[in-house]
């Protein structure tokens, strides 16, 4: 089942943090480990004017998958998230009929 969720990440204050990470995350490894948890082409992103932080909303197939990998213990982003990733909060997104 898919589930709409809001993820925002704040990066630790070292410069080039936002390049690398995002590096990371385009790069064939980081898109096999997005690809795990949610639909790619879905995704929504939004990075923050300096660079401190990014939100991403997600069409998530996987939320298992999707902890594990926010709470940094997925084995294959693990480097990259000790390296670049401060904080990460979560929320369950609902569809609000008017």
């Amino acid at each position: 089942m898919e589930k709409g969720m809001l993820v925002l990440a704040k990066f630790k204050s070292a410069d080039g943090t936002f390049e690398k990470f995002m590096g990371w995350m385009q790069s064939d490894e980081g898109m096999g480990v997005r690809k795990s948890i949610a639909h790619v082409e879905k995704t929504v992103p939004a990075v923050a004017p300096d660079k401190s932080y990014i939100m991403f909303k997600l069409s998530v197939h996987n939320e298992e998958g999707l902890k594990e990998l926010a709470s940094g213990n997925n084995q294959i982003a693990k480097p990259i998230w000790d390296e670049c990733i401060e904080s990460i909060q979560m929320w369950e997104l609902s569809s609000v009929n008017i």
